[in-house]
């Protein structure tokens, strides 16, 4: 009857104890997750925002973005940055500006949370003018398309 002795031995040179293959390895193990880690290292962060201001009673995506040591920009969220403004309420990387805010603007800043000494502020503006741009109807996209184009005749 056989049995079961457990795993086999692990062996990286026959030169070596198991102690000193489990120091290898070891080593290996923290050299590569220090690589890993220091490639993956933001050095700096900054909002790239997809508009100039922002509006009152919506969502406002406020897009961060961290640069690494390698120069590689990666995006960040609310897992990464701790963001803080002087009005309204942060829902991950969304700010919600109540319908009757009255402020001009708003002061936003983000923390990164593994290094908090990284952190970048600004200022943004609060729309003023209304959102009541009438947008073409599908039929005035597709009547605009089928009308026949007119070329002009070179006499």
């Amino acid at each position: 009857m056989l049995r079961y002795q457990g795993a086999p031995p692990l062996v990286c040179c026959a030169r070596h104890s198991k102690k000193e293959d489990l120091k290898i390895l070891l080593a290996f193990i923290t050299s590569l997750c220090g690589s890993l880690a220091n490639s993956q290292k933001i050095d700096s962060i900054s909002f790239h925002l997809y508009t100039d201001s922002l509006k009152k009673g919506v969502h406002n995506y406020i897009n961060v973005d961290g640069k690494t040591s390698d120069g590689r920009w990666l995006p960040l969220t609310s897992k990464e940055i701790a963001f803080s403004a002087s009005a309204g309420n942060f829902e991950r990387n969304d700010l919600v500006l109540p319908a009757d805010f009255a402020e001009e603007k708003v002061t936003i800043k983000a923390i990164l949370k593994s290094t908090p000494s990284v952190w970048k502020q600004t200022v943004i503006w609060i729309k003023k003018k209304p959102d009541n741009e009438i947008l073409p109807t599908q039929d005035d996209v597709l009547n605009k398309n089928s009308s026949p184009s007119r070329k002009r005749r070179r006499h």
